[in-house]
Order: structure tokens, then C-alpha cells, then sequence
């Protein structure tokens, strides 16, 4: 963070000093809300969760070299104290936001937002020094935490926004107001939350919304390939810049084809050049990811030669999405367990197929969360899709969600050995290390929730020699 005084942080979220013998002491490190990740320097945020209360540890954290602890009563400890420690960090990002000569990014969308932010940050972070959302902290704590990690140096930061109701982008885009805004997608991801598609439109163009004007230099960047998101340029009056596969794409992708490995490769065409890519990343779906960001690049004056060079050498900066392990006995673990709705299991099991041609493929699946009244339709169709692409072997993991996956592949011809249901992720294990074989593909997807990450992790780890010469 930039550094500001402790009596400049209370006066900016309107809180009260308490056992600060020198208000004039300055926060030259990290804002945190992990007594674990407290050095010399830093602001900790005390905030009550349902099993721990960060209160607890003002001694600890002050001991371990924190100035203060901004908190919701006096701790004991140079504290800074506040009716609402949630509303204070949001309005302590705010005023260093305002402080810094940064160019603020946001993006959302239903789907690939973790992906893009990444593709973004290493393209930006080529120009420029570069801060950005870690992993998916991309709510109204982990925002404006990132947000506050920002230093006098930083360029380019890259926010990303999530959402579970309208009003919640609304809500980020306040705290961090953006000069360039990104809308991926419109899917099913949070679904039987929102109540439908388009309350899901509505929440995700509030980002557009809260854009500047384009005489004020605002720019909101807008997937030309999805009817939904095109349609919120009536919603900003900012420059809209489309980017997709479509012909009237501003960035634009051509010549789309898969590597023998699963990796996409493309021209991309910009409105002042053009360059091939080809990058280390697998799956169809990040060739949109990447056009989402060669547009937000383009937007900031980084050439087409200079966006293709950096998209085709980036890689993946979060864990399990697309994270593909090699086994020594040849057996491919593609770990993308994260998180799941509809439409990235449906580029995932694409994925997959491209990896592994002529290779024997295990789509290890679970429950898509939060799909509301469409959870059936959904989870029978997935299934239904591992059939129509020849996946190898289902392996559908858990509960009734599971059986719905397994009826769908079942309905759609899969009668033999091809699919099956297991009770939970040991019951996949000790199935996998059975049966596979040296040079099978295997893809590893559900819901958070699930914990399919095990099955991945566990699996990775075997197919050491001895494993597979006891086979």
C-alpha cells in the first residue's frame, strides 16, 4: 500500500484511535486479514467470522510487526476502531485508488473471469508494473485487499468482480472505479441464485455502467459473440470495443485450430495489426479469454505483435483450472477442479477430446452448484455431451447431481462400462488407480464444493515406477 499515517487512515474511514501512542506512525506494508501473512509494516484487519474472530490475534500480529489493527472495538493494541470494519476497508481502498496514477481494469462475466484476469495481468504486467486480484478474491473483501496492495509504482490494475445479486458489481465498482470495464459472458453460473439470464445481464452490466465517458477516456469491452453481453453498449456511455470470433469484432480471432496437445492457436486481429498466437494454455475456450484480453491490451496502446508474443508465452497464475500434471507412466491428470457450471464442464470435456486423440479419456465429474430449477436439464445434458464426444470413461462422483450426470450418459447410449457413479472422491480414487492405464487422459471437474481437487491431487501423485510396474 502507499504509505499514509495512522491518523490519515482514521480520518479517511472515520474511525477512532485507541492505545496509539504516535498517530503519526505510518502503514508502509500490506493490508491483510491473515494474522499469518502480517511483516513489519502492516495494517490487520479484524474481521468476525463464523469460527474465528480476527480480534483475537491484535497481541499476536501487533508482536509480529503490525502498526495497528483496524477493528470494531478496542483490542488492547494500537487499534483504529470503526462501527463497520468491512465498510472502512472499502473506503480505505477507495481513497488510495483516487491516490494512485493507476489504470484501474475490472472485468466479470459468468465464466473464465479467473482465466482472463491472469491472461491480462501477464500481458499488462510485459508494459508495465501490474497489480492484480490473486486467485478469485473477487469480492467485497478480496477487492478492495487487492486494491490496497497497490503501490505508487503500479500502472495497471486488474480487478476482478463477482456477483451473486444485482447491485453487488454496483457495490465494487464504488470502492474501485474502473477505466476500463470487461464483460465476458452471460451463462449459468449462479443461476438458481439470480433467478435467471437475464437478472444475471442485468447485475454484470453494472460494471459498464459505472465506466467513464469516452471523452473521459472510459472503454468498455464487450463479447460481440454473446447476444447478452452485446447488448449492454446501450448501457455505458463509455467507448465500447467488441472482441469474439465474429466478423464484426474489433479484436478478432482467425484460423482456430488445436495444437496436437490441446493447445489453441489463432491470428489475432486487432484494429492495428495483426499476429499469430499459440499458446501454452489448453482448451478451445481460452482463445475468447485471450481476445478478451488482447482487447483490453489493445485499448492501452500495446501493439497486436505485442499482445501475440505475450498471450502465446503465458500460463496459468491460479491453481486447478486446466492444471495438467504428466505422470512418468504416461498418464495425463488435467486437474480442473475449482469450480463448474454448464458452460466451462462443456469446454473442459472439449478439452479433453482434443488432448487426448488417440489416448484412451476419463471425465471425472461432479455436482454443478447453483443451478436453481435447471440443475436437472443441465446435469443430464453434460452427460449427454461426454457421450456425443466419445469420452472414454464417466466417472460421475457424489450425490444425486452425480446420478443425474450418469443418467444423462446412460440415456444417450452409454449402457456398458463406458459411464459410472461412485459414492465420493475416495470411491473415485481407489476406482481410477484400478483401472487406468499409462497414457490415459484424465479430466478432474466440479463445483468447489465437492472437493474433486483430492481426486486430482491424489492421482498426480501416483504412477511412480514402482506403482506401475506392480500394475
Amino acid at each position: 500500500m502507499i504509505a499514509l499515517s495512522l491518523a490519515e487512515i482514521a480520518a479517511v474511514v472515520g474511525g477512532q484511535t485507541h492505545d496509539i501512542p504516535d498517530t503519526s506512525v505510518q502503514v508502509t506494508g500490506p493490508v491483510v486479514r491473515d494474522s499469518r501473512e502480517v511483516v513489519p509494516g502492516t495494517l490487520f484487519v479484524a474481521f468476525v467470522g463464523e469460527r474465528v474472530d480476527g480480534h483475537d490475534f491484535a497481541a499476536q500480529v501487533v508482536e509480529a510487526g503490525a502498526v495497528a489493527v483496524l477493528a470494531s472495538r478496542p483490542v488492547g493494541v494500537p487499534a483504529i476502531v470503526v462501527d463497520d470494519v468491512q465498510e472502512a476497508l472499502g473506503a480505505l481502498a477507495r481513497h488510495v485508488v483516487e491516490r494512485l496514477g493507476a489504470t484501474l481494469v475490472a472485468l466479470t462475466g459468468s465464466a473464465g473471469k479467473t482465466s482472463t484476469k491472469d491472461l491480462i495481468a501477464q500481458v499488462l504486467g510485459g508494459k508495465a508494473p501490474t497489480v492484480f486480484t490473486p486467485g478469485s478474491l473477487n469480492n467485497e473483501i478480496g477487492l478492495p485487499l487487492t486494491a490496497l496492495s497497490a503501490t505508487e509504482e503500479t500502472k495497471f490494475l486488474v480487478l476482478e468482480m463477482g456477483a451473486r445479486g444485482i447491485g453487488h458489481i454496483r457495490y465494487l465498482a464504488e470502492l474501485t472505479p474502473p477505466k476500463v470495464g470487461l464483460v465476458l459472458n452471460v451463462g449459468s453460473a449462479h443461476i438458481g441464485e439470480f433467478g435467471g439470464r437475464e437478472q444475471i445481464a442485468q447485475a454484470k452490466g453494472e460494471l459498464v455502467e459505472s465506466l467513464p465517458s469516452a471523452a473521459d477516456g472510459g472503454a468498455a469491452i464487450l463479447n460481440a459473440d454473446d447476444p447478452l453481453v452485446r447488448a449492454m453498449a446501450s448501457r455505458t456511455k463509455a467507448k465500447v470495443v467488441l472482441f469474439g470470433e465474429s466478423a464484426e469484432a474489433d479484436v478478432r480471432a482467425e484460423n482456430v485450430r488445436l495444437t496436437d496437445s490441446g493447445q489453441p492457436s489463432f491470428r489475432l486481429h486487432t484494429p492495428s495489426g495483426a499476429s499469430d498466437v499459440t499458446m501454452r494454455l489448453y482448451g478451445e475456450h481460452h482463445v475468447s479469454n485471450a481476445l478478451a484480453a488482447a482487447a483490453v491490451a489493445h485499448e492501452l496502446g500495446m501493439s497486436a505483435t505485442e499482445i501475440a508474443t505475450a498471450l502465446s508465452g503465458a500460463g496459468s497464475l491460479s491453481r486447478w483450472r486446466m492444471e495438467v500434471t504428466e505422470r512418468p507412466d504416461g498418464v495425463t491428470i488435467v486437474n480442473d477442479a475449482y469450480n463448474a457450471n454448464p458452460e466451462s464442464v462443456r469446454a473442459a470435456l472439449k478439452a479433453l477430446v482434443a488432448m487426448g486423440k488417440g489416448r484412451r479419456t476419463w471425465a471425472v465429474l461432479g455436482k454443478m452448484a447453483e443451478l436453481g430449477d435447471e440443475a436437472l436439464a443441465e446435469h443430464d445434458a453434460v452427460g449427454r455431451l461426454a457421450v456425443r464426444l466419445n469420452v472414454s470413461k464417466l466417472v460421475a462422483v457424489g450425490g444425486i447431481e452425480a446420478s443425474w450426470l450418469q443418467l444423462g450418459a446412460y440415456n444417450e447410449g452409454s449402457w456398458g462400462e463406458e459411464s459410472v457413479h461412485v459414492s465420493d472422491a475416495q470411491a473415485a480414487i481407489d476406482l481410477l488407480r484400478k483401472q487406468l492405464r499409462p497414457g490415459d487422459v484424465v479430466l478432474v471437474k466440479a463445483s468447489r464444493s465437492v472437493g474433486l481437487e483430492r481426486v486430482a491431487q491424489t492421482l498426480a501423485e501416483a504412477g511412480t515406477e514402482g506403482e506401475v510396474a506392480a500394475r
